[in-house]
């Protein structure tokens, strides 16, 4: 028995020795990489999925607001303040999400453009190099993407529509007398006093409320008219996200 346990190698050695399975012939890297573009474009799919559940919950926000809202006289203005600020709140997480999509949809567009176009109508110009972008990416993955230049994408393409409807909406339930409290005197709806009388949020005088809101927008409209970077999947193509 001692004899027996002799011969046989440690573990660790025997671990250390067995090859790396790795592809050896072109069909074999071929039949790979059809796999890796497989899961990667699964996990594309996956992270795509979670921003759209994102934007529908925005979307079902601003509807849900603005029925409470201008519905019913009674309701406050405080309402779609509310709604500003949750609207922030999911713009923030979407772009969470969108740099992490962003990541595998670089790796999608660059097997696309590099490999299956290449074999469909081949470009003398193009080299491998998009290999070795794809296996850095691997071995150290990073977001291509900020914090800030992924929620100026999303702001542009669908938050800025929400935004802009509340805005309306806002102004709207401040200035009409027919959606501020029954029983209240009508007055006129060109009088800033009334504007700013109904602005009111609890202690914080209407001017106040009507100031911050007009901050805020400036600040998103600056934030969203800033000029995109023609980088990564910008410079190729029309079609983006």
């Amino acid at each position: 028995m001692k004899a027996e346990q002799d011969r046989m190698p440690p573990a660790s050695e025997e671990e250390g020795e067995r090859p790396l399975l790795l592809p050896t012939t072109p069909g074999e890297t071929t039949n790979t990489l059809i796999h890796y573009y497989r899961g990667e474009l699964g996990r594309m799919t996956s992270w795509r999925d979670r921003i759209d559940r994102t934007s529908n919950w925005a979307i079902t926000v601003v509807a849900a607001l603005l029925s409470v809202s201008l519905s019913t006289p009674t309701s406050h203005h405080g309402v779609l303040v509310f709604g500003m600020m949750l609207i922030t709140l999911l713009l923030m997480i979407e772009a969470r999400r969108y740099r992490f999509f962003d990541i595998y949809r670089a790796r999608i567009r660059q097997i696309e453009r590099s490999y299956f176009a290449q074999i469909l109508a081949p470009d003398p110009k193009r080299g491998t190099e998009w290999a070795a972008v794809i296996a850095g990416s691997l071995r150290h993955p990073r977001f291509l993407l900020s914090y800030g230049e992924a929620m100026h994408r999303r702001l542009k393409r669908n938050y800025g529509w929400m935004y802009f409807i509340l805005l309306l909406a806002w102004c709207l339930k401040i200035s009409t007398p027919k959606l501020q409290t029954e029983g209240v005197p009508t007055l006129q709806a060109q009088s800033w006093t009334y504007v700013i009388d109904n602005a009111v949020l609890g202690p914080i005088p209407g001017l106040a409320v009507i100031a911050a809101v007009v901050a805020f927008y400036v600040g998103m409209l600056c934030f969203a008219l800033r000029p995109d970077r023609d980088e990564g999947e910008f410079g190729h193509g029309e079609a983006h996200v």
